[in-house]
């Protein structure tokens, strides 16, 4: 059945100011993880507070479907458009919900600002202005999200699921996202193969 974005994708997050937390930093998931939903995966994590966490899978293009599709599906014009971004599956929750993970030199009403360069826009019209030649320098849109309750992330970073990493416009934005995840590794100076005997141990 094929994907369709809803007509009017909202995301209700307020901003998030909590120290300790790791909105806007990169997630990147160890060898061990064993959900193949997240296995190799890296994710920009959009919110992070006691409530959970929110955050958008950056590197699993999304099949089946294009930009120009998506605008048709929405009534958007002009299509062709004067300008495109990617697609990608940004987790498993909410599958049909639409998110742009885009620079912070655009910014509407609702817009959440992840960090000082890096905010999620929900809403149609950042799509109106991309397809108009417009919108933020950078940026891609994602179906779907992945989600985290209370203390869940915490539990799976101490498991050794998840290493972390500040997030930079050439990982978030790169053009080779089959290659990302070693890049986000090398940015720590890891070895994946240094990781694979002592992933699991807490």
């Amino acid at each position: 059945m094929a994907r369709r974005a809803p007509t009017r994708p909202t995301i209700a997050l307020g901003p998030i100011e909590e120290e300790g937390y790791l909105a806007g930093q990169l997630l990147i998931a160890m060898p061990s993880m064993e959900d193949p939903r997240f296995a190799r995966t890296v994710i920009c994590l959009c919110a992070h507070s006691a409530e959970g966490a929110m955050g958008i899978v950056l590197n699993k293009p999304l099949e089946g479907l294009s930009f120009d599709d998506l605008l048709g599906q929405l009534g958007l014009d002009p299509i062709p458009p004067q300008r495109r971004i990617r697609l990608v599956s940004g987790g498993p929750v909410e599958g049909g919900r639409g998110f742009v993970l885009h620079s912070a030199d655009w910014e509407t009403e609702g817009s959440l600002r992840v960090s000082d360069d890096v905010a999620l826009t929900a809403s149609v019209d950042i799509l109106k202005a991309i397809a108009g030649g417009g919108g933020p320098k950078q940026g891609f849109l994602a179906l779907g999200y992945a989600g985290w309750g209370p203390g869940q992330l915490e539990s799976e970073i101490q498991q050794n699921a998840w290493l972390n990493v500040p997030a930079d416009q050439a990982l978030l934005f790169g053009e080779q996202p089959d290659q990302l995840w070693r890049q986000a590794l090398g940015k720590l100076h890891v070895d994946p193969a240094a990781l694979s005997g002592f992933a699991g141990r807490a």
